[in-house]
């Protein structure tokens, strides 16, 4: 998840103490994973698995859970995950360019890494919505511990809170993102203080550190032993976010957060929670809240609440962070996309995303009503990225970075073993009500494959009526039309070939400018380009110039700015002698070859939503002239 809450970005972070880096990153990464203490025991032991609260049930879920932190996040995501960065920034989209560099010429491969990574980023939206929907959900239970007679408040008083964190996204969370480090790192020290109170009376607990445990459990229970990993995975909810931060925080300091305070507090408190049902199994219905002594019930309750909260803004900031990136790489239409701090780049807001996810979570909490009937459809989403991101970091490990394959291969096969047990104990979850996040990343899935695809034929289309320009610039010496003064900018996806907006407003107008720029903007695979490689000019002849502008998928495309870096005699881009000529194509489904006819109405809707190249790029709106074209597909 590429979260955009950061608190501190880039240059500033290099130069901080690390102290206070490591309390930023708490504060921002380890909000999800952080608050599934809430529900996983709970889900396990209350459940509809039937593991028995023994000796050796406990023991054995402990263990299980134990390891599955091990392997999964202390070893695939902090020592070989978090090293696959993409110039410093992590994510599944980040992730998925790293891997279509690594695969160079090899194009079915390229294709296949590239749908890995748009089903990851499909399921990641999904799970954007449960989420926040189980967190506050399982906090605010807490309530019918402490007063009797007020579950049926538990669902208002969630809506409550769910929908005022929506409402105050577009105001921005710098001011109260001050305090989002601290309050979690209070967390993990009351989680690790809840977890010592229990094993104190339960010492013997911390047997499940002995992996024979988890063994024994699977051979024990054969046939519950797999789909038991359904609900342990609840444990390892958030681990992706280790990653998709790490453009914000760098490795070492999510790494050192996960090592010194995290992992401890959170194996503490399972630990503490197994104490407790092994001197209470009646415990089982609330393990978390249980555990706590009783004056300290409502504070806890508000304390989680909070955690849950920051929880929730993590993963929605990551939505948005990750739709920015999807849309620079040419995955999903262009949004309005409004900047809510300054200072961070990183932080930043899009509306059709934030009102999507809160209509997605308001749906799910009345739908499903209880964390528990909740639990039941989570983890699809979020063992589907994870699965989608080991393919990929294979894919980098083994042709980027060129490790050798005797080393490489049987460790890629264990995390891929791993993930695809989790996996599969997840897929029966889709019948009990996990089939809105699986929906919910089909249909984006749908979405995604469509616009690029649709992308794809529209350049093609245009291509075959194109005027290649050293015809035009010829005939433009033997006819020279009436010049006017200024200089005219046309933005084209082709750099040989002459834009149909300046074919119409040459037979329309009879006029051109005396300098005219063909502006193709072009997106790398890479989060930033530095100025010194922003463009390139080419000079034709005429006052025709050809300008390439490079940008990364983490850079703000702002044209005009980039255009002052263009210091060439010959062209003049002062604000007010330079006019951006657009084309807005009109889509017509047609029976020619290309996509099914319903995509094509799809791709059609979404080109005439998309937000347009004035906004995207920031062109001024008083030196902007559009003209259109109707495009069959």
């Amino acid at each position: 998840m590429g979260h955009a809450s950061s608190q501190a970005a880039g240059a500033e972070h290099s130069a901080a103490k690390p102290l206070s880096m490591l309390v930023a990153a708490v504060g921002v990464v380890y909000g999800d994973i952080g608050t599934s203490p809430l529900y996983t025991l709970k889900e396990v032991f209350s459940g509809a698995y039937g593991v028995p609260v023994n000796h050796d049930g406990v023991l054995g879920i402990l263990s299980l859970i134990f390891w599955s932190l091990i392997w999964v996040v202390s070893i695939k995501y902090m020592m070989f995950v978090l090293r696959a960065d993409n110039q410093g920034e992590g994510g599944i989209m980040a992730l998925t360019a790293l891997a279509r560099r690594a695969a160079g010429g090899r194009a079915r491969l390229r294709s296949f890494l590239v749908v890995c990574g748009l089903i990851g980023a499909a399921l990641f939206y999904g799970d954007s919505m449960i989420t926040p929907a189980i967190s506050v959900l399982s906090a605010i239970e807490g309530l019918e511990l402490a007063f009797d007679g007020i579950d049926h408040w538990v669902v208002p008083l969630s809506l409550v809170v769910l929908v005022a964190l929506f409402l105050i996204q577009r105001h921005g969370t710098a001011r109260i993102g001050i305090l989002f480090g601290p309050i979690m790192v209070t967390w993990f020290l009351v989680l690790g203080a809840l977890g010592v109170y229990g094993i104190i009376q339960h010492p013997e607990v911390l047997q499940a550190v002995n992996p024979a445990w988890a063994v024994r459990f699977f051979v024990v229970h054969p046939g519950m032993g797999v789909a038991i990993l359904g609900a342990v995975v609840l444990a390892l909810t958030g681990a992706e976010a280790l990653y998709a931060d790490m453009g914000h925080f760098g490795r070492k300091p999510i790494a050192r957060a996960w090592f010194i305070l995290v992992l401890p507090g959170l194996m503490l408190n399972y630990f503490g929670q197994g104490a407790l049902l092994l001197g209470d199994p009646e415990a089982a219905r609330n393990p978390f809240y249980l555990l706590a002594p009783s004056w300290a019930l409502i504070p806890l309750v508000g304390l989680s609440t909070l955690a849950t909260v920051i929880a929730s803004q993590a993963v929605i900031s990551g939505a948005f962070s990750l739709t920015r990136q999807a849309i620079q790489l040419g995955y999903i239409p262009r949004m309005y996309i409004q900047h809510t701090s300054s200072a961070e780049q990183g932080q930043i807001y899009i509306g059709a995303v934030n009102w999507s996810l809160m209509v997605g979570v308001v749906l799910l909490v009345l739908g499903f009503e209880s964390s528990g009937a909740l639990a039941s459809a989570y983890g699809v989403a979020v063992t589907g990225t994870m699965l989608m991101t080991t393919i990929l970091v294979s894919a980098v490990i083994l042709l980027l970075w060129k490790w050798p394959p005797l080393l490489a291969v049987p460790l890629l096969f264990g995390f891929l073993l791993v993930d695809g047990l989790y996996f599969a104990a997840n897929v029966p979850k889709i019948i009990q009500g996990g089939a809105f996040p699986v929906i919910a990343g089909i249909a984006l899935f749908v979405l995604m494959t469509t616009w690029k695809r649709g992308k794809q034929i529209l350049v093609e289309r245009l291509d075959e009526g194109a005027l290649p320009l050293p015809i035009f610039i010829s005939s433009i010496r033997v006819q020279p039309p009436h010049r006017v003064q200024g200089t005219a900018v046309f933005l084209t996806a082709r750099s040989d070939a002459v834009p149909h907006a300046l074919l119409h407003n040459l037979l329309h107008n009879q006029v051109l400018h005396e300098q005219v720029v063909l502006l193709t903007v072009v997106y790398e695979d890479i989060p930033r380009v530095p100025p010194q490689r922003r463009f390139e000019v080419d000079a034709y002849g005429e006052g025709f110039f050809r300008v390439i502008l490079h940008f990364g998928f983490t850079d703000e495309p702002d044209v005009p700015q980039a255009l002052k870096l263009c210091h060439l005699d010959d062209l003049d881009f002062s604000p007010m002698r330079t006019t951006y000529f657009l084309s807005r194509e009109t889509i017509i489904a047609s029976k020619l070859e290309g996509m099914a006819r319903w995509r094509e109405l799809l791709f059609a809707f979404l080109l005439k939503n998309a937000n347009g190249n004035l906004r995207f790029f920031n062109l001024p709106l008083n030196r902007v002239i559009e003209l259109g074209t109707q495009v069959e597909m």
